[in-house]
């Protein structure tokens, strides 16, 4: 009983589920054929408006298709149009052409012989205009050369007046070579800014300001100007600008003119100093000029203290009083400490004071001689590494360039000067040193040598 009551619910619990699975399977069908209906009727409305969008789209593509047609048969009837102006001015051209050429032949054949005239005045101009941009005589005059230039550079036959102008630009500078001149002119000095000064010109070849050399010029700027040397020449030759510019007319003055126009004045200029030469002499140079400084001291010193000495001892010779301040005093006195001795004594003690007073003489003289000796050893040691440094120099930069050697081979050839230079008068001094020693030393000598001979004839007596 039990068990069938457990298949009649089992029954009954099967056949409500089949009735709630069927339920639910309409409901869904339902559903899902009103979600079909909507997507179709979006699909429908999404059509219609790609439809519309596209025939917008080929509206548009047609009316620019049609633009782009009217321009390209635009730019055809441009291309065209150049064509035809291209054509029209050739034409125009080789008329041109064909009647420059008859015009040249023409004037050719008018100007005759004034061709080659014209073509000298040209050349003329040209040459006229240079010498004028470079002459000092454009600085009282400036502007001189745009005309001549202008002149030069023409295709057109020079006017009467461009004639007229060369002949007395040519002129003017002819008469203005032989006078002395002086007007105000910007100068452009040290600090670069030109300064308006009273100049004196001679002819065109030396100008002066303020008893300062100046030279004409490209300044910063390019431009023609009168420019105060930084470097002015020295053995009183400014001195010599002062007096040409202080004098007046009808007078003569001592004064300096560069007929080079300038050239000699940069070489002077570029002329070094004993500074600078000093400088190129290096360490060897200053050891050098130190020696000679010393042995040219030590040298008048010893000549100086030698005369005089020699002219004590000159004055002890004459006169009976002794003295110690002298050596021929010295020698005397230590006759006189001998009273009484043999004439042999008296010799040794004579000889002896002799030998003590010399070397007070000739003290310093050695050292004087072996500088006199080392002055050109030195000098040559500064040339070798002179030589030295030039050979480093052509194996590092090689001979293209001579002024790399030119300063090395210039402090060699410097320190060989300076080493000559200070033996020469170290030589000197010490021939006329030993000279003033050895007198005193033979007069000493002469003066012993008496005293003994009148010793030995008194001990005889």
């Amino acid at each position: 009983m039990k068990l069938l009551k457990l298949a009649g619910l089992s029954l009954c619990a099967g056949i409500a589920a089949l009735s709630f699975d069927g339920f639910t399977s309409i409901s869904s069908v339902e559903a899902r054929q009103k979600t079909l209906d909507q997507v179709l009727s979006d699909v429908r409305a999404e059509r219609q408006a790609s439809a519309a969008d596209n025939r917008e789209r080929l509206a548009r593509f047609v009316r620019e298709r049609d633009q782009q047609r009217a321009r390209l048969t635009q730019v055809r009837n441009q291309k065209n149009a150049a064509k035809d102006e291209t054509v029209r001015l050739e034409g125009v051209r080789d008329q041109n052409r064909v009647t420059l050429e008859e015009l040249s032949a023409e004037l050719d054949q008018k100007n005759g012989e004034f061709k080659d005239l014209f073509g000298a005045a040209r050349s003329a101009a040209n040459e006229l205009a240079k010498q004028v941009d470079s002459s000092l005589i454009s600085a009282e005059f400036p502007g001189r050369s745009d005309a001549l230039r202008d002149t030069a550079t023409s295709d057109t036959l020079p006017a009467i007046e461009e004639l007229e102008y060369l002949w007395l630009t040519y002129l003017q500078e002819m008469t203005e070579q032989a006078k002395i001149s002086t007007f105000d002119a910007g100068i452009v000095s040290g600090n670069g800014q030109p300064e308006t000064r009273s100049v004196t010109r001679v002819g065109p070849f030396i100008a002066m300001a303020d008893s300062k050399f100046l030279v004409y010029k490209q300044d910063d700027d390019d431009n023609e100007a009168l420019i105060e040397l930084a470097k002015q020449p020295g053995g009183g030759r400014t001195g010599l600008a002062g007096n040409v510019e202080g004098s007046t007319a009808g007078n003569y003055v001592r004064g300096i003119v560069d007929p080079s126009l300038g050239v000699l004045l940069d070489l002077t200029v570029e002329e070094p100093t004993l500074d600078e030469y000093r400088k190129q002499g290096g360490l060897v140079g200053n050891i050098i000029i130190g020696m000679t400084i010393i042995g040219i001291l030590l040298g008048l010193y010893k000549l100086v203290t030698l005369t005089l000495v020699n002219g004590q001892v000159s004055g002890q010779a004459r006169s009976k009083k002794i003295s110690k301040g002298n050596p021929l005093g010295r020698v005397m006195m230590a006759y006189q400490d001998t009273d009484g001795a043999d004439t042999e004594t008296v010799a040794l003690k004579l000889d002896d004071a002799v030998l003590k007073e010399i070397p007070k003489l000739e003290g310093g003289l050695n050292f004087i001689k072996v500088l006199a000796a080392v002055a050109p050893l030195m000098g040559l040691l500064g040339t070798v590494i002179g030589m030295i440094q030039t050979f480093q120099a052509i194996t590092l930069f090689g001979t293209g360039d001579p002024q790399i050697m030119a300063g090395g081979i210039s402090s060699a050839l410097i320190t060989t000067v300076l080493g000559l230079i200070g033996a020469i008068p170290l030589l000197f001094l010490h021939a006329f040193a030993s000279g003033a020693a050895k007198s005193v030393s033979q007069t000493l000598e002469e003066k012993a040598a008496g005293i003994i001979a009148e010793h030995a004839e008194g001990r005889r007596g």
